[in-house]
């Protein structure tokens, strides 16, 4: 796939860049051979590999679920600026 100085100049005015003829010239060359090697690695036949092991594959160590604080909730009520019901009371902000 070629890429142009002009296709350069569009991608990094899309982007909000500034892309001076030099550095066009030398994104475009360097995106050319990105996209060569891409499909370089789309042509390898990937059928027989198995997959590589994944961090996410080993368990995780739980801990005991059990409460570890104690309900402050009125206390932290008492210093509200309002509260009903156990709830706290703030300003209607969308109509």
């Amino acid at each position: 796939m070629t890429i142009s100085n002009e296709d350069v100049q569009k991608i990094a005015r899309l982007a909000r860049l500034e892309v001076s003829e030099n550095q066009a010239i030398k994104f475009s060359g360097e995106l050319e051979k990105i996209l060569h090697l891409v499909e370089k690695m789309e042509a390898c036949d990937t059928a027989s590999v198995e997959p590589m092991t994944h961090p996410f594959d080993a368990a995780l160590r739980l801990r005991e679920d059990k409460i570890t604080e104690t309900n402050q909730r009125d206390k932290f009520q008492t210093i509200a600026p309002a509260t009903q019901d156990g709830l706290y009371l703030v300003p209607k902000v969308i109509d």
